[in-house]
């Protein structure tokens, strides 16, 4: 990074769910960093639970003697804004920088009465501020993916401060692989808003930015047309990979044994790439990450009280939820005396954008036959052709 930039940041390893939902194995970094110019710019704080951590390395890299100048704020959700009051009051010459909407929310996540409102400046797309050498660009990115979020771009440093934006989980090296984790975060955090990341993403084009400082995860550097290109790809739902995930909820094991067999049958006729997910017992935010990385799904579910089976209905009302679209589905239900989870299934798929259902819906009463099997290669070619 430029030298006049800092991270100050913390590396959670203790946190086990990020949103109380997603599993990091790796933790998960909060970052924050200073400017130091003829006026010092904050961007960000940190969450409750790391907020010692970051306090001890903003006294450690703010120039002896001065505090903040601005504290500019990307983004409220409480893992970045829990020190916001904090630093008001300990700095009174600090300004606070956010976006209008960000300042109407500000009582709503800071602890105690906003007593700095006077020194608030409000700013929007376009807008600038001058720290001295370097010039920092605002810019509003709505929905990316509260509503209240800007970015920030460094004119001096070309650097673009990009909020959640090309944030990952994981570890903040940059020597690990990046792609992985930033796209389960992307599909699970921001997935649903694929038109405000295209928004934004016009927004920047044409700036010269030689590296990305998102408030989780690394700081890219060096070719960032590789980030921007995925970006471009996932927000606007387009196949990243082709090839099938096969994803199964299976009571006692038999729709686990069809799906295995469905897999097998998709690789021996050509698929380009076959995943295969057991909906019970894997991470369902990464099953979500390949449904959408794919271009092609296969849904196997038993029927359980007249109903789809608890994890593929979760897994499918997620889908639901982060906007999936635009891929074909093909589907397999079973059923002993009363199936209905593929008649359920269908209902869900049939409330998405742009899904196409690859027929023949099959049906299976307990244990595959080889009638069973004769189906499930017809289907195997439809998906495949489709």
């Amino acid at each position: 990074m430029h030298k006049d930039i800092k991270p100050i940041g913390v590396y959670d390893t203790d946190l086990d769910l990020f949103e109380s939902q997603y599993v990091v194995p790796e933790g998960i970094s909060y970052n924050s960093f200073i400017i130091s110019d003829d006026k010092i710019a904050l961007i960000d704080t940190v969450d409750e639970r790391k907020a010692d951590d970051w306090c001890e390395n903003l006294y450690r890299t703010l120039p002896e003697g001065k505090g903040p100048d601005y504290l500019i704020v990307q983004h409220l959700e409480p893992d970045h804004s829990a020190r916001i009051g904090w630093v008001m009051e300990k700095y009174p010459e600090c300004r606070l920088v956010c976006t209008t909407k960000a300042r109407n929310m500000l009582a709503n996540l800071v602890h105690g009465p906003v007593s700095f409102d006077d020194r608030i400046i409000e700013v929007g797309d376009g807008d600038t501020l001058d720290l001295g050498k370097h010039k920092l660009h605002f810019i509003t990115a709505p929905m990316v993916h509260w509503p209240e979020v800007m970015m920030v771009y460094d004119e001096t440093a070309k650097t673009l401060f990009s909020a959640d934006a090309f944030g990952r989980f994981g570890n903040p090296d940059p020597d690990e692989d990046w792609a992985c984790e930033a796209r389960r975060y992307f599909f699970n955090i921001v997935g649903k808003y694929g038109q405000p990341v295209q928004t934004v993403l016009k927004k920047l084009a044409g700036k010269e930015i030689d590296a990305i400082a998102p408030l989780h995860g690394p700081v890219l550097e060096g070719d960032i047309k590789p980030y921007i290109d995925l970006y471009n790809t996932w927000s606007s739902y387009r196949v990243e990979t082709p090839g099938v995930l096969v994803a199964h909820a299976s009571i006692h094991g038999l729709t686990a044994e069809a799906a295995q067999y469905m897999a097998d049958l998709l690789k021996e006729k050509g698929a380009n790439k076959v995943a295969i997910t057991d909906l019970c017992r894997d991470d369902q935010a990464e099953a979500v990450e390949d449904a959408f990385r794919m271009g092609h799904l296969v849904v196997l579910s038993s029927t359980y009280d007249a109903e789809i089976f608890p994890p593929m209905h979760h897994f499918l009302h997620h889908l639901a939820l982060k906007g999936y679209n635009n891929r074909k589905v093909a589907i397999v239900e079973n059923g002993m005396w009363a199936p209905a989870a593929g008649r359920k299934m269908r209902q869900m798929f049939e409330g998405m954008k742009n899904i196409e259902i690859v027929e023949p819906m099959i049906t299976l009463r307990g244990r595959m036959t080889e009638e069973n099997k004769t189906a499930l290669a017809t289907l195997a070619d439809n998906l495949l052709k489709a």
